[in-house]
């Protein structure tokens, strides 16, 4: 399949990597032209100077690119060059908002354009493991989908355009409160004098085990923040789910106090730590009382 790929970043550059691997036609963009160089050297694609000539001809065009305004940018930038019927697939964490303008916009064209956010972080996009919840027209997605077999583990059609970016924000949601809950239980050892490692052997067969205990309850304890989803991403994404509250009044007080403790490691110095990062926070308040 020929595809144009918007986003060579750290989960942008990995999945269109994966899809030159399985064989398909990969033209990629990236608003720093180097990088998009650096990109098609090491894996053999090729890139574009402008988003209309990734686009063109195009009959697949991904988007991993930042923000809702980038999104709104790129598509409209890339849907009058895409091959008639081409599906644009937007891996970015938008709000719900932008995602319906942009189906509605491409429909307008010929296009679908399928809100498809991504779970697994950089490690997911790296290993090809990285998990898909999809809103659009599910013809739109099923004709796409085995392309995106190439860098996935799972796609989840959700419903209507949008869809996808609020199941997105019902992950983000969860991840946040899990690890505030483990910041605070390896704080709390801590502050009891209990050996860490030994509590985590204690408790991590039982009913508080999970992915972020299991992944990240040792680099928390030795004050280790450096794998990969960081603080200021994860700000932005907690904002869109306030904000998407705040519209269909929802009762989210757990994660907006999580988004105030996390402006506190920003304010510590922590942007580019990782989200697990909320146990400095806990280590630093100890220190200063």
């Amino acid at each position: 399949m020929k595809i144009g790929f918007a986003g060579l970043g750290v989960m942008g550059a990995p999945i269109a990597r994966h899809l030159v691997q399985a064989g398909h036609v990969v033209t990629g963009f990236n608003r720093s032209r180097d990088k998009a160089g650096a990109w098609a050297e090491a894996t053999g694609g090729r890139f574009a100077a402008t988003v209309a000539e990734a686009a063109d001809g195009a009959d697949l065009f991904i988007l991993c690119v930042g923000d809702d305004a980038d999104v709104r940018q790129v598509t409209v930038g890339a849907l009058p060059h895409l091959a008639d019927g081409a599906v644009i697939v937007d891996h970015t964490t938008t709000s719900a908002r932008v995602a319906r303008e942009m189906a509605a916009l491409a429909a307008t064209q010929g296009r679908s354009f399928i809100d498809a956010p991504v779970s697994g972080g950089q490690a997911g996009a790296e290993n090809g493991q990285l998990s898909v919840m999809a809103g659009g027209e599910a013809a739109a997605l099923a004709r796409v989908e085995p392309v995106l077999a190439a860098y996935s583990k799972a796609v989840r059609h959700m419903g209507p355009s949008g869809s996808g970016q609020l199941t997105k924000m019902v992950n983000q949601i969860a991840i946040a409160g899990v690890v505030q809950g483990l910041a605070e239980a390896i704080h709390f050892a801590e502050v009891a004098g209990l050996d860490a490692d030994a509590a985590y052997d204690a408790i991590s067969r039982g009913a508080a085990q999970s992915w972020q205990m299991d992944n990240r309850w040792k680099t928390m304890a030795e004050g280790r923040f450096d794998f990969g989803f960081a603080v200021d991403w994860m700000r932005k994404d907690l904002g869109l789910v306030l904000d998407e509250a705040r519209t269909n009044g929802a009762h989210l007080a757990l994660t907006a106090l999580v988004d105030q403790f996390y402006s506190e490691v920003q304010a510590m110095g922590g942007s580019r730590w990782d989200t697990s990062s909320l146990a400095a926070r806990l280590r630093d308040r100890t220190k200063r009382a």
